[in-house]
């Protein structure tokens, strides 16, 4: 019975390492693709452009989803840039 509840105890304890390491890599993720968008919003405010960073949350409870929305908003700002960088460049 000793050994079961070993077993039982470490399988537990590397399972909730497990868990806290995959949520620390979703926060990281999340905290990246957040930063991407702050970062590329104040790059097209310094060149003069008007531009909206905030994004819509609802609906994304996971960090993985709101991930995914700051991802889709970063694309947004990226066509905005290559769009001033092309007309700064005729």
């Amino acid at each position: 019975m000793k050994t079961f509840s070993k077993s039982a105890i470490t399988f537990f304890t590397a399972s909730v390492m497990a868990t806290s390491a995959f949520a620390s890599d979703s926060t990281d993720r999340l905290q990246s693709a957040k930063g991407s968008v702050e970062a590329l919003g104040v790059t097209l405010e310094n060149m003069g452009a008007n531009v909206d960073t905030s994004v819509d949350l609802n609906g994304a409870y996971t960090a993985d989803q709101k991930a995914a929305v700051y991802k889709a908003k970063h694309a947004e700002l990226q066509n905005q840039f290559n769009t001033l960088r092309a007309q700064a460049a005729e």
